[in-house]
């Protein structure tokens, strides 16, 4: 359920009079209506046609004579997850004219330089933009010039820029990219030395049951001595993915980092939770990462919900643990340590579940933070039984991340 205030914003009341003084048959508002949709469809929400034809079926019968009805009308049909919240309020004050942002919107067509003092600027605001002024880069056609090329080697370009970009603050094509630059990271785990034997050629240990199967098959006239030498093997690897409010916006891009690990490498298992565990692995398999995608977030009912850190850990050590941990299992966990239950029952199943893994990483956006601290309980529960604590907020530490689990750190 999502998260609203009791009344919008005070500005949200002011409407463009034309469109007051309109009469709700369907006409004038059906076409506002369907502009607004592709608005916020441009700005990242996922708004399709069935949603249009709902939102101008509710505004007709609601009415339009009070601004808050129209607001909270297409906020309920609109907005999904309370992460959405932001976007769509953003979104109502800029396409029903209100007059300050209309302002910001010219403002963002010049260049200008901050004054001092001046608050920072809202990063939602930025799709929105994008979204308002996609139309209005096209240029009359100029005369033919002659073409010159220049050597931009070394100079500053904005993929460099959106490698080290933090998630939450990128728009929504820079995300697209940053999810493309995702599926092609090198990510395959080096294997480890096992317990288990194979057959061998070098005289390392000798190997007695093949050496008495072959003599007595054979007879002991042409007896060969057998060898046998420890197996390599690319240990499991097992991810629990926190997608809870908080998580959204980093989660949605892990979840690309998660498809291609599952994908590039064998003997991977992907959990997600929120309010419950929820395992994906299978959904994650599938060849189309378009079509991977979507059966998870079909099968996975708690998104963008409450966090119990605790009690998820506690189901995957009771049903799961035995199945996946096995053979020196990694296991990465992707969580910000914030827990709706103040860190109940994080401490003992933390324990539990590092005691029966071979690398317990923490994986936490909130270390784009220079100066983050684990001082909530649940993070302070979880830091006292990992192995590596490891940033996961941009493209840069993703990379690392590959490159660690690559290295077998």
């Amino acid at each position: 359920m999502i998260a609203t205030p009791s009344s919008p914003p005070p500005t949200a009341t002011r409407l463009a009079p034309n469109l007051i003084a309109s009469e709700v048959d369907g006409g004038r508002i059906a076409e506002n209506i369907l502009h607004f949709g592709r608005l916020l469809r441009a700005s990242g929400l996922p708004v399709g046609p069935d949603k249009i034809v709902t939102a101008t079926r509710a505004v007709i019968a609601a009415g339009i004579e009070s601004p808050k009805v129209l607001y909270w009308t297409l906020h309920a049909v609109f907005v999904n997850r309370r992460s959405e919240h932001d976007i769509f309020n953003q979104a109502f004050l800029m396409f029903w004219k209100d007059p300050g942002y209309l302002e910001q919107m010219m403002s963002l067509m010049l260049p200008s330089s901050p004054e001092p003092g001046a608050p920072p600027q809202q990063t939602l605001s930025r799709r929105l933009s994008e979204s308002l002024l996609a139309g209005n880069d096209r240029k009359p056609p100029e005369p033919e010039q002659q073409e010159i090329e220049f050597d931009t080697i070394g100079t500053f370009s904005d993929s460099d820029v959106s490698q080290t970009k933090d998630f939450e603050q990128m728009s929504a094509e820079e995300q697209v990219a940053a999810r493309r630059a995702i599926r092609n990271l090198m990510l395959t785990t080096r294997p480890i030395r096992t317990r288990r034997f194979e057959r061998g050629h070098r005289p390392e240990r000798l190997d007695l049951r093949r050496l008495m199967r072959e003599t007595a098959a054979k007879g002991g006239d042409s007896l060969q001595p057998a060898w046998k030498q420890r197996r390599w093997r690319r240990p499991p690897i097992v991810v629990l993915c926190d997608i809870s409010g908080s998580m959204d916006t980093y989660a949605r891009v892990f979840l690309h980092f998660l498809y291609a690990l599952t994908n590039e490498s064998d003997r991977v298992s992907a959990f997600l939770f929120g309010t419950h565990l929820s395992n994906v692995t299978r959904e994650l398999s599938n060849r189309d990462p378009d079509a991977a995608i979507s059966k998870v977030a079909h099968q996975v009912t708690d998104w963008s919900g409450g966090t119990r850190i605790g009690a998820a850990l506690d189901d995957f050590n009771k049903h799961w643990a035995r199945r996946v941990l096995g053979q020196n299992a990694t296991v990465l966990l992707f969580t910000d340590g914030l827990d709706r239950e103040g860190g109940e029952g994080i401490e003992r199943a933390a324990r539990k579940l590092r005691a029966n893994s071979r690398r317990l990483v923490w994986l936490n956006p909130l270390l784009r933070y220079d100066r983050y601290e684990p001082i909530a309980a649940g993070a302070r529960a979880l830091a006292a039984h990992i192995t590596d604590l490891k940033p996961c907020h941009n493209l840069t530490s993703l990379a690392d991340l590959a490159k660690a689990l690559g290295d077998g750190r």
